[in-house]
Parts: C-alpha cells; structure tokens; sequence
C-alpha cells in the first residue's frame, strides 16, 4: 500500500509545445530525492488530454524507465472512451507500471451503471491494479460511494483518488468499503488524510515536493500538530495553483523556479499576468522561493 504524497506530474514541454525529455528526467530524480512516494504521469496535470496516444504511452515508459523501481508508478490511463482506457492501460501494463489512474469518463456523463461496467471492462481486459478517479467538478461526472463499493468487490479496483473536496464523501465511501482513498483536493487533503487516507495525489507536490511529503507522512503517522503546521504554509499554492485552469499556474511555477520551460499545448495558454504576484507569494510563502 503505498501512502504519503504521489505527485500528479506535469510533462515538461519546449516553448513550441514539443516533450521536454531531459526536463522530465530531472524532475523524477527530485521527486525521488525529495521523498515523493510515488509518480502519476499523464494524469490531468500532465496535460493527457492534449498528448497523443503515442506520446502518451512513451511518457509512461520514460518514466518507469528512469524510475527504475525505486518508487512506484502509477499510469494515468483514463478515457472518456472504454476501448481506449484500455488500450491505454494494456500499454502502461507492457511499459512495466505498477497500476493505473483512471479518471470517470467525461464529457458524454455515463449513468452508474456505465460507470461499472466501464470500470469492470477494463479490469478484465487488463489485470493491472486500478485506481479510481473521481473530479467532477472537471469531468461533469460524479461516481457515488455505492459506485466505489460496488466497483471494489473485484480484487484490481484497489484505491480511489477522490478530489470532491468534500470530507463527508470519503467518510461514505469509508462506510461502505474499505478501499483505499487517497484526496485528490490538496487544499483538503491534510485533513481527509488526518481522517484515515492513505495518502495525496497531488498537484502541489510538483513545486513542494518535499513539504508536501512531509505533511503527507505526518498526517497518514496520525501526527496532527506537525501535519497542520506544514500545511498552513501549503496553503496558499494549495489555493492559488488553481486560479486558472490546471496546469497552466503550476507549469508558470515550476518555470519561475527553473524547473522546466514555460511550454503548453492549446487550448491551454500562458498563465495571466495579473496572478503572477499572488502565485509568487503563496510560493514565498511556501518556501519554494525566496
């Protein structure tokens, strides 16, 4: 069971929207360095809705590949199209992943049933361990605690990444099964954590790496008092990571920082100007800059 931060990863990219391939390398290695427990690639933040299938699957190699088994992989291998969860998912199975983040199907807002059955289609064209992913405010899909309980009674549905924001949810799924959560809400997930999940995917993690960690591992150990405090100085990049659309501020970011270029794909732009200072300070803030 893997618990503390995991990191939904960017994909560094050039100014003129090609993959930075040395960039994302040098971001594994501070990840690993930093205590980042385990990689999300390709998931929302690393841009999956704008990479082709190809990229999309070299991504994952790369990354499995340059991790070398020193933290665990989760492939981002979500698809509002069942055929191509799947093909997605067998090709992150071959690349040697350690289990998959699949996110509800969205746009064409499938019932519960088709939740399940999108869910269990998968799990049995592919035996790879499946995290569930549920961020309606993004995918104009929302999959209820009986969903989840239903969906957990097959052995590969292990964990879900719930980023409602709202505490009384796990609470329900918690009530009904004891599959794993993990928030999917930085701004919540201290105390979602401090409630009994195992762990955050997180958008933060990718600038605080390791204050991220820390709070994580601390708030998973039932250590309310140190989780708080690194938290409130999580806070504001926590808050102000999303004052645009998810991940052009924390690309701006990690670019501020050095990290990577500044590059995006359409329909995702360059981060606007009037934030630029808000973002800085919650970074100042945060001590990811001085």
């Amino acid at each position: 069971m893997i618990t503390g931060s995991i990191v939904a990863l960017v994909t560094p990219m050039h100014t003129d929207g090609e993959i930075d391939w040395p960039k994302l390398g040098e971001l594994l290695e501070w990840h690993i360095a930093e205590g980042t427990a385990a990689i999300v690639p390709v998931g929302t933040t690393g841009e999956s809705a704008t990479v082709s299938m190809a990229e999309h699957c070299e991504i994952v190699k790369y990354t499995v590949d340059a991790v070398a088994g020193r933290v665990p992989v989760i492939a981002g291998t979500g698809a509002n199209s069942t055929s191509e969860a799947i093909e997605l998912t067998a090709a992150a199975k071959e690349a040697g992943a350690d289990a998959c983040l699949l996110v509800t199907p969205y746009y064409n807002k499938p019932t519960q049933e088709g939740l399940f059955q999108h869910y269990t289609a998968i799990a049995r064209a592919v035996a790879l361990p499946q995290y569930l992913y549920n961020v309606p405010g993004r995918t104009a899909c929302d999959m209820v605690p009986e969903t989840v309980a239903r969906l957990y009674q097959n052995e590969l549905v292990v964990a879900i990444k719930e980023a409602t924001g709202d505490l009384k949810r796990s609470k329900d799924i918690q009530a009904l099964c004891d599959i794993a959560i993990y928030s999917g809400d930085d701004a919540t997930s201290c105390d979602l954590m401090l409630q009994g999940a195992k762990g955050t995917i997180s958008v933060s993690a990718n600038i605080a790496p390791g204050k991220v960690a820390a709070m994580a591992n601390a708030a998973v150990a039932g250590d309310e008092t140190t989780a708080k405090q690194i938290d409130e100085q999580l806070q504001g990049i926590h808050h102000k990571l999303f004052l645009e659309s998810n991940p052009i501020p924390v690309k701006w970011a990690l670019a501020e920082m050095g990290r990577i270029d500044s590059g995006l794909r359409l329909p995702m732009t360059t981060f606007d100007a009037r934030y630029h200072d808000e973002l800085r300070e919650a970074m100042r803030t945060a001590g990811v800059i001085s």
